[in-house]
C-alpha cells in the first residue's frame, strides 16, 4: 500500500473518531439545540457565502497562475471571520468575564491584514520568479 493511501485512510479514521467525539459531546449537553443551530448556521454561511465568494473572486479577479493563492487566502480569512463573528456580535456582556478578555474586533483586523500582506508577498515573489531572466554578459 502506498504511503499516501495509508495517510489518507489514517486521516479519514481520525476524522471519524473526532466526529464521534464531537457528536457524543453535543449529545451530552443539557440543551444541544443551541450547538446544532450554530452548526447549521455555520454550514449555511459557508455554502451560501464563503464558498461562492472564493470561487467567484478566484475566477474573476486574478490571472490563472495566482488563482489558487488568492483562494487559499480567502478560505483562511473567511474561516477566521466565521469563527470570530459569534464573539463579536454576541449581545451583552459575556457570562464569564475571562471568556472575551481581548479586543477581538481589533485583533481580527490585524490578523486579516497579515493574511493580505502574506498573500501579496507570495504573489509578488511568484511573479518575480517567473519573470524572464536577462543576460548580463554584454551580448
Amino acid at each position: 500500500m502506498k504511503t499516501a493511501s495509508v495517510f489518507r485512510y489514517g486521516a479519514g479514521a481520525l476524522g471519524l473518531v473526532l466526529i464521534g467525539i464531537g457528536a457524543w459531546r453535543v449529545a451530552d449537553q443539557p440543551d444541544p439545540s443551541g450547538v446544532l443551530v450554530w452548526l447549521a448556521g455555520a454550514l449555511v454561511l459557508h455554502d451560501a457565502i464563503l464558498a461562492p465568494l472564493v470561487l467567484a473572486v478566484g475566477l474573476l479577479l486574478v490571472g490563472r497562475r495566482d488563482r489558487g493563492v488568492l483562494r487559499g487566502a480567502l478560505v483562511v480569512a473567511g474561516s477566521l471571520v466565521l469563527v470570530t463573528l459569534p464573539l463579536l456580535v454576541r449581545p451583552g456582556a459575556p457570562p464569564n468575564p475571562s471568556a472575551l478578555p481581548l479586543p477581538y474586533g481589533r485583533n481580527l483586523v490585524i490578523v486579516l491584514a497579515a493574511v493580505v500582506v502574506v498573500t501579496a508577498a507570495v504573489i509578488v515573489v511568484r511573479r518575480w520568479r517567473r519573470r524572464p531572466q536577462r543576460s548580463t554578459d554584454g551580448d
